[in-house]
């Protein structure tokens, strides 16, 4: 018999799975418990409704793409511009390995959950505004490195790390539109060259 972390893990698992290859609105209560192996009575014991399991699949997810991706690329040992290029190099190996295994570019979990629920559902809204925001971090704080090291004038680090973040998520989804890896392979390192300078 499954104990209650096993159970708990299973379903979370099965859900962001199901949800990233997927939609939100298409995955249902019951596709996820069978997927997980479990009856629907010890999925709203853990989960009061899909909502708060959405929420979990979120934290997750960004779990997973700090173990994946981010802990490799935003090392110190790294230099600025390394950490960039680093990022790209993940992010575009993860995006055509999937490729490979489903025959779908499937983007940025985040990017894709925005996409569909940020009109309706506020708690997943500002959970994913969150995430993008450390993750928007992450480069501002990598700008700020580089720009003491390399001694850059005039530029404007915060709007050059939304900048860079916005066109990083546009690329993501473009590559998934034309459901071609190629996309991220042409535009994403594109993400370092953007420059936004203060104007007086």
């Amino acid at each position: 018999m499954s104990t209650q972390p096993d159970t708990y893990t299973r379903i979370l698992e099965a859900a962001r799975d199901l949800i990233y290859a997927s939609s939100y609105a298409d995955v249902g209560v019951q596709a996820i418990c069978e997927k997980a192996e479990v009856k629907k009575g010890s999925f709203y014991h853990f989960f009061p409704s899909k909502q708060e399991l959405t929420l979990a699949v979120i934290d997750n997810y960004y779990e997973g793409l700090k173990d994946s991706i981010l802990r490799e690329a935003f090392s110190a040992s790294l230099s600025p511009a390394e950490r960039f290029q680093k990022l790209f190099e993940l992010t575009i190996a993860r995006q055509e390995l999937i490729h490979q295994q489903t025959g779908h570019v499937l983007g940025c979990p985040f990017g894709n959950l925005a996409t569909e629920l940020a009109t309706s559902d506020e708690a997943i809204r500002c959970k994913i505004e969150g995430l993008f925001g450390r993750l928007q971090e992450l480069m501002r704080e990598t700008l700020v490195e580089a720009v003491a090291r390399e001694k850059i004038e005039d530029l404007d680090i915060d709007a050059t790390a939304e900048g860079m973040f916005a066109y990083f998520e546009g690329v993501m989804l473009l590559a998934k539109t034309k459901n071609d890896p190629a996309v991220l392979r042409k535009l994403l390192p594109a993400t370092a060259q953007l420059r936004i300078h203060n104007i007086n």
